[in-house]
């Protein structure tokens, strides 16, 4: 099944160094990423960095714009009134069939703020308890994915993260 998650970091840093652990995970075959993408938000800085990777192949070649969409709709789009509504409202649609609504896209907005990172993760298989070992310690939290609650709670144990 392919999942998709956005785990938040305290630290600007901490979701590129969350991908540098993926990356290696995915070397030893711990899990298969299909795409990942990293949003940092420095202190001082008015909207935050992003840079994504992908497996290579057609089939994958969609989440760049993918990315761009979710995360530039996130963190471009006015910040007050009515905008807002209306930019959530455009990201529901362009996330249908994704497992991503609008509670979860509000709650990603919400929480990405200045002085953290997020890292946005679409992967199709994972062993995790071996990948949640190296997480540990890393201070995340869970803030969306398109599993269910009981998924989602047999990944916050192993991952040992925490939900808003």
């Amino acid at each position: 099944m392919t999942t998709f998650t956005v785990w938040k970091f305290d630290d600007p840093q901490r979701a590129e160094q969350a991908a540098g652990i993926l990356r290696h995970a995915r070397d030893e075959g711990l899990v298969k990423i299909i795409d990942y993408a990293v949003v940092s938000w420095p202190q001082g800085k008015a909207a935050p960095e992003t840079h994504h990777e992908h497996e290579s192949g057609h089939r994958y070649t969609g989440w760049g714009a993918f990315w761009g969409i979710v995360i530039g709709g996130l963190f471009l789009v006015p910040v007050a009134g009515a905008a807002v509504g209306a930019g959530i409202g455009a990201l529901v649609k362009a996330t249908e069939g994704t497992g991503i609504d609008r509670q979860q896209l509000e709650t990603i907005r919400a929480e990405i703020t200045e002085g953290t990172s997020a890292l946005f993760l679409v992967t199709d298989q994972g062993n995790l308890d071996r990948l949640g070992e190296r997480f540990h310690g890393l201070n995340k939290q869970l803030i969306a994915t398109n599993l269910t609650e009981g998924e989602r709670d047999i990944l916050l144990e192993a991952f040992g993260g925490a939900t808003p």
